[in-house]
């Protein structure tokens, strides 16, 4: 019997350039976020990107909000109602409680729908680790892998691909309560540039942290080579938060250290850039495993 048609869809925190997501048809949901009283949506565009960095730069703290469980609901239905199952994935259940409304509304329409199929990844990935996920199952999808091939795929590989991070200052995640007041004075004082990378369950752990954001970059790329040993990296995506030029430095320096990789450059989504603030690089790739090192 033949495979009733499937969609991949996803969330605006995969960061992946709109352009992208509509050429390779996946239907994305936005989440939404406040500045100065006005509500802006997450439209994975650089206007808006670009918009909330220059706010956060004249000291503006952008507030960001869940997805509800209604917003999911109405998002899933649609695709159901064109006669289609779902594979969705969003960020990290560790870093946002979204994905609980997104399982709540998913248990809904198969209520609802009996005959729907709805897989809700569980992916412990944010930002362009969500985006390296996505764009792998997209391109299965297109090259004609099944639904269960592609749902198992992700879940034996989404707990490989390795988030790697350098904060530039620790005001933002004081502003947005994930760091107390004192340790982000203290450490903006001394040019402190924390290096956070995800753990197994998805949550953000600082594994170093280093004086001065030139050391900290190269202490950065320098933390890829445990994994390159193991599993040599071939794919690479990178990201910045509003440092287009610092960003493409950053390329040229990874492909140096990984010249027969594939390595791509994007700017970071201003959901997950609300807490991290400009000045931010990142580089993620899959490896056997993930590393706390």
């Amino acid at each position: 019997m033949k495979e009733k048609d499937f969609i991949i869809a996803t969330a605006s925190t995969c960061d992946l350039d709109k352009d992208w997501l509509d050429r390779h048809h996946v239907p994305m949901i936005s989440y939404t976020f406040e500045i100065d009283g006005r509500i802006f949506i997450d439209d994975c565009r650089r206007d808006t990107r670009h918009q909330t960095y220059q706010a956060m730069r004249e000291d503006k703290m952008p507030n960001t909000s869940q997805i509800t469980e209604y917003n999911y609901y109405v998002f899933f239905e649609d695709m159901i109602r064109s006669g289609n199952d779902i594979i969705f994935a969003d960020m990290s259940r560790a870093v946002s409680g979204s994905y609980f409304n997104s399982l709540r509304a998913a248990d809904q329409i198969r209520e609802d729908y009996p005959d729907a199929r709805i897989t809700i990844l569980d992916t412990r990935c944010i930002t362009t680790g969500l985006g390296y996920l996505i764009r792998q199952m997209v391109y299965m999808h297109e090259a004609g892998n099944s639904y269960d091939e592609i749902v198992q795929w992700a879940e034996e590989n989404e707990r490989k691909i390795v988030h790697r991070f350098m904060v530039d200052d620790l005001k933002w995640l004081r502003k947005g309560g994930r760091l107390s007041n004192a340790s982000a004075i203290v450490g903006s004082l001394l040019s402190i540039k924390p290096l956070i990378c995800l753990a197994e369950d998805g949550s953000l752990v600082a594994y170093e942290k280093v004086r001065g954001r030139k050391k900290a970059v190269k202490a950065l790329l320098d933390s890829t080579e445990e994994d390159n040993a193991a599993c040599p990296i071939t794919d690479i995506i990178l990201s910045h938060s509003d440092c287009l030029e610092e960003g493409r430095q950053w390329m040229a320096m990874v492909k140096e250290r990984y010249p027969n990789a594939n390595v791509s450059l994007q700017e970071l989504g201003p959901v997950i850039g609300a807490h991290i603030g400009p000045g931010f690089l990142s580089i993620v790739y899959i490896s056997d495993t993930r590393r706390i090192s």
